[in-house]
């Protein structure tokens, strides 16, 4: 039942759009709003971002122009007087921002209410030591690592682990200031600049596992402990690459069932554990034979994955998480596309979701093109198919980036074989086009699939495209 005790809440947006945080938490944002609205409570929105939808006149009962600092929204607090705050709709920065507010003794002083995580949920989290203790507490598996906050630390954390290690900062936004070190130069590079930009000065150097698959579940929680999982999904590019900078499908491809319930069991496992009330994101490596798998991170918040799995699904994730966070259950909300089954009922699609990163590499000539571990991309375009070579063309048209398609529209680069090798092995945004390109220059599936670690079914699946490709060249020929 709605708690009868919150009758006002803040909801704290994104601020402004920028590398790794985009128009997703707008998204989140005003579908929380929304969502609070039609359930009776005053909303009072908090977000830097005039051009945001969250922030237009309607949205909430009471929008606040402000930067998302911790003076001023103390003051906003003051005059509003809110029961709660809503942390978990902006992003990383939102979460940061409840933090500090808690850590200065803000909340308490006004006796205000952190909604959908608690604190200690979000410093678990955010925590490798405190995650990985969590973790073990329930069986599940994670990486070996080693949360250290300075060089000399690192040094000693990879003499135990072995290079290449895996480099992140903590409370970071989208992998920032993170990397891969094969080296101690290019360790104290990554680690002093994790450092840095961590907001507790406190960098992980996680044991390797590159190569491995990369899945995600999108997982539901309400306070009577109800859980659903709303949607899985697969990266198609490996581990190593940040799941933003990765081409990613839904539902996942190349899970065995075998597999698919053991990450199921093991994201209900997690989210009840860490007591999370609403959506959260819970990402999965499995090795290549599917036999071994690690819990890599939690997000105890809708994140970018969460927009696309709403959309993929039609189940409204940010809506649904809102009215949990103020005591509702998941029997208690309907289904907005179904209308008349409850939102416990687990969605299911019968096609293929595609999401392709977009990155604003046409306005930033000069920058590097690698794509790693730490987000470039600034937005996403997502398509659906009935099969996954329908939806992944018509998502590289919409990119709006002058293709028509992955081959076959008169504007390959016309690579060499040397630079095809390198771009395989070094992952840009170009690299799906290198792929169809080698494809119909003649490499093999397997020579492909070994330099890039992509699965080769994908691998597979692009393939019929370009041999789709030869055969209307051939039928154009005898005409």
């Amino acid at each position: 039942m709605k708690r009868e005790d919150i009758e006002r809440v803040m909801i704290l947006g994104s601020g402004p759009i920028v590398i790794g945080q985009a128009a997703e938490f707008d998204y989140s944002g005003s579908q929380a709003c929304k969502s609070l609205r039609e359930e009776g409570i005053y909303t009072i929105l908090v977000n830097s971002n005039p051009a945001s939808i969250q922030t237009d006149k309607g949205i909430a009962d009471k929008v606040y122009l402000e930067p998302l600092d911790v003076n001023i929204v103390e003051k906003i607090i003051e005059k509003e007087r809110p029961d709660a705050i809503l942390p978990t709709m902006g992003g990383q920065t939102a979460l940061n921002l409840a933090m500090e507010l808690h850590s200065r003794g803000i909340l308490e002083k006004y006796d205000v209410e952190l909604l959908g995580s608690r604190i200690k949920t979000i410093e678990t989290c955010e925590d490798r030591d405190l995650f990985k203790k969590a973790m073990d507490e329930i069986g599940e598996p994670t990486t070996k690592c080693y949360a250290v906050n300075s060089f000399e630390e690192a040094l000693d954390a990879v003499s135990k682990l072995g290079y290449p290690v895996i480099v992140r900062p903590a409370f970071t936004l989208g992998g920032t200031g993170g990397g891969i070190a094969h080296n101690e130069e290019e360790l104290k590079r990554i680690v002093e600049r994790g450092l840095t930009y961590s907001l507790i000065n406190q960098v992980l150097i996680d044991e390797s596992v590159l190569g491995w698959r990369e899945y995600e579940y999108e997982v539901m929680r309400d306070s009577k402990d109800n859980c659903i999982v709303v949607c899985h999904i697969e990266n198609i590019d490996p581990m190593g690459i940040h799941t933003g900078e990765s081409i990613v499908t839904a539902p996942s491809q190349t899970l065995s069932d075998e597999m698919h319930q053991i990450l199921r069991n093991a994201s209900l496992n997690v989210i009840r554990h860490l007591s999370i009330e609403g959506g959260c994101n819970i990402q999965f490596a499995v090795n290549e034979d599917m036999t071994e798998y690690r819990v890599i991170e939690v997000n105890p918040r809708v994140s970018r994955s969460s927009a696309l799995a709403s959309k993929a699904t039609g189940y409204p994730i940010a809506k649904i998480a809102a009215k949990i966070a103020i005591g509702m259950t998941l029997d208690e909300i309907m289904n907005d596309i179904t209308k008349e089954t409850p939102a416990v009922f687990e969605p299911t699609i019968d096609y293929v979701v595609v999401k392709i990163p977009r990155w604003p590499f046409d306005k930033f000539r000069t920058v590097d093109k690698t794509l790693g571990t730490s987000m470039k991309s600034t937005g996403e375009v997502m398509a659906i198919g009935r099969t996954f070579e329908e939806a992944l063309q018509k998502a590289i048209r919409s990119l709006d980036i002058g293709r028509n398609g992955i081959i076959g529209d008169g504007k390959e680069k016309g690579y060499s074989n040397e630079e095809i090798e390198y771009l395989l092995k070094n992952p840009t945004d170009e690299r799906i086009f290198v792929i169809a390109e080698a494809l119909d220059r003649g490499w093999t599936v397997s020579e492909i699939s070994e330099l890039t670690s992509i699965h080769p079914f994908f691998i597979e699946k692009i393939k019929k495209i370009v041999d789709m490709k030869k055969r209307l060249e051939y039928l154009a020929n005898l005409v």
